[in-house]
């Protein structure tokens, strides 16, 4: 009997963010509750989108899926992707989890889990991971489900209420998406990734060869979306320039919105269309607001659902018309119904951007701020987010990378008259194979 004085079930934990329970999960419980008594976490959906997909059940109803497994003695929140909440409330005896956190990004999770297990004799138990065809097919059934119109185009306004800033990098096809989507990173204990795509009228241009001067007619453009969102399953922005004549733009919008985009941004300039970057070096004309307004009115009036968001490019500060006339056109735009406003600079310095933006949030702290730091590119993620930023766009930056490296490795191979020289240089061929993914 004083043997068992003291003795008491040792806890054990694991955390899932998964909107299906497999095998994979099953072969987990099954060896965790040979250990003791398993909780069971259920990370937060701002936390799981820093490294996974989206999830396709919000947080709640994941722990409803979950409470009726048979075997969990316990289901509670995780709210902290590196599970520092629930090892200083809980601090349980084992954590258990499938060894694919043993390598790449979520090695830091692991590695920070196992530094807070050791302050008190904790440990961790690594699972083979379960990736059979049966959990594949599960996998791919979600992805598809993921990328179909009515659940993609919706995410990009529940991520804005997720993240403190939207993260979103160009792309203009199908291999640029695929890099958009499954880039994750791992720095100083925190993991990345992005959360939108942004298809940039620039390097959609410039991947065909033509000029950004709207050359490149609309039908072409929503083949390049269609390249993207065949592989893909993150939320889409689109880049409308001008938004063309009214009756035009309105025929724009009703087609992204079914074709699953969640967003287009249009800037308020007329004429023939000019980079903003050149800024007054080229003869660029803005739009009156009245008119501007009315265009933006009549997108509005055509949608079919609440998801699709319509948001104004104001250019006042590249064509130096400056701060009140930006916000002016700002709280304007937003009462013709813009869903976001972009504010657009050429500066090398952030100053007027986040100047407009804390005035324009002295008098509207819900309409999402939108910021492309092109060319104010030492300002960080965080800097913009003081300012109340919402989403951040690296707006050309892949296609500014890859034409270089491109332009290099042609140089070389005329050069040595073979390719030996730029193997260095290469992606591997299986790399490339592992990249796509087959059905």
């Amino acid at each position: 009997m004083n043997e068992m004085k003291g003795w008491r079930m040792k806890k054990i934990y694991t955390c899932f963010v998964t909107d299906v329970i497999h095998e994979g999960h099953l072969n987990i419980i099954n060896e965790a509750v040979k250990y003791g008594e398993l909780t069971i976490g259920v990370l937060a959906d701002e936390e799981a989108i820093k490294f996974d997909r989206f999830p396709i059940l919000n947080q709640e109803k994941r722990v409803e899926l979950v409470k009726n497994i048979d075997g969990v003695f316990d289901v509670i929140k995780q709210n902290n992707l590196m599970y520092d909440d629930v090892i200083d409330e809980l601090h349980p005896d084992y954590v258990i989890h499938g060894d694919n956190w043993c390598q790449g990004p979520m090695k830091a999770i692991r590695d920070h889990v196992e530094k807070r297990l050791n302050e008190y004799g904790g440990k961790i138990i690594d699972v083979p991971y379960t990736y059979n065809d049966n959990v594949r097919r599960i996998d791919a059934r979600i992805k598809e489900k993921l990328g179909m119109p009515e659940y993609r185009r919706k995410r990009l306004k529940n991520l804005i209420r997720l993240c403190p800033i939207v993260k979103t990098i160009e792309v203009h096809s199908g291999i640029t998406g695929l890099i958009a989507e499954k880039t994750v990173v791992e720095k100083d204990g925190e993991i990345n990734q992005f959360d939108a795509m942004w298809i940039s009228s620039l390097c959609d241009s410039t991947a065909k060869g033509k000029p950004d001067i709207e050359v490149v007619d609309l039908t072409s453009r929503f083949r390049t979306i269609d390249d993207v969102l065949e592989v893909t399953t993150k939320p889409i922005i689109f880049d409308g320039d001008t938004g063309g004549q009214t009756a035009h733009f309105v025929y724009a919008v009703r087609t992204l919105e079914r074709m699953g985009v969640s967003a287009i941004i249009i800037e308020d300039k007329i004429g023939l269309k000019r980079n903003s970057l050149f800024g007054v070096e080229a003869k660029q004309e803005q739009d009156d607001i009245e008119h501007f307004c009315s265009k933006i009115k009549a997108g509005k009036k055509v949608q079919l659902t609440d998801d699709f968001m319509i948001i104004a490019r104001i250019e006042s500060l590249v064509l130096e018309k400056g701060l009140t006339d930006a916000l002016v056109r700002a709280h304007a735009y937003v009462d013709a119904g813009a869903d976001g406003i972009m504010i657009h600079s050429r500066k090398k310095e952030p100053n007027e951007v986040l100047e407009f933006c804390d005035k324009f949030r002295e008098v509207n702290k819900e309409t999402p701020i939108v910021v492309v730091p092109t060319s104010y590119n030492t300002i960080t993620e965080n800097e913009l987010v003081e300012h109340g930023v919402n989403m951040v766009i690296y707006a050309n930056q892949l296609t500014r990378s890859a034409f270089p490296a491109m332009v290099q490795t042609a140089k070389d191979i005329l050069k040595y008259h073979r390719a030996k020289e730029v193997d260095d240089r290469l992606m591997s061929i299986k790399d490339i194979i592992t990249l796509i993914d087959e059905i």
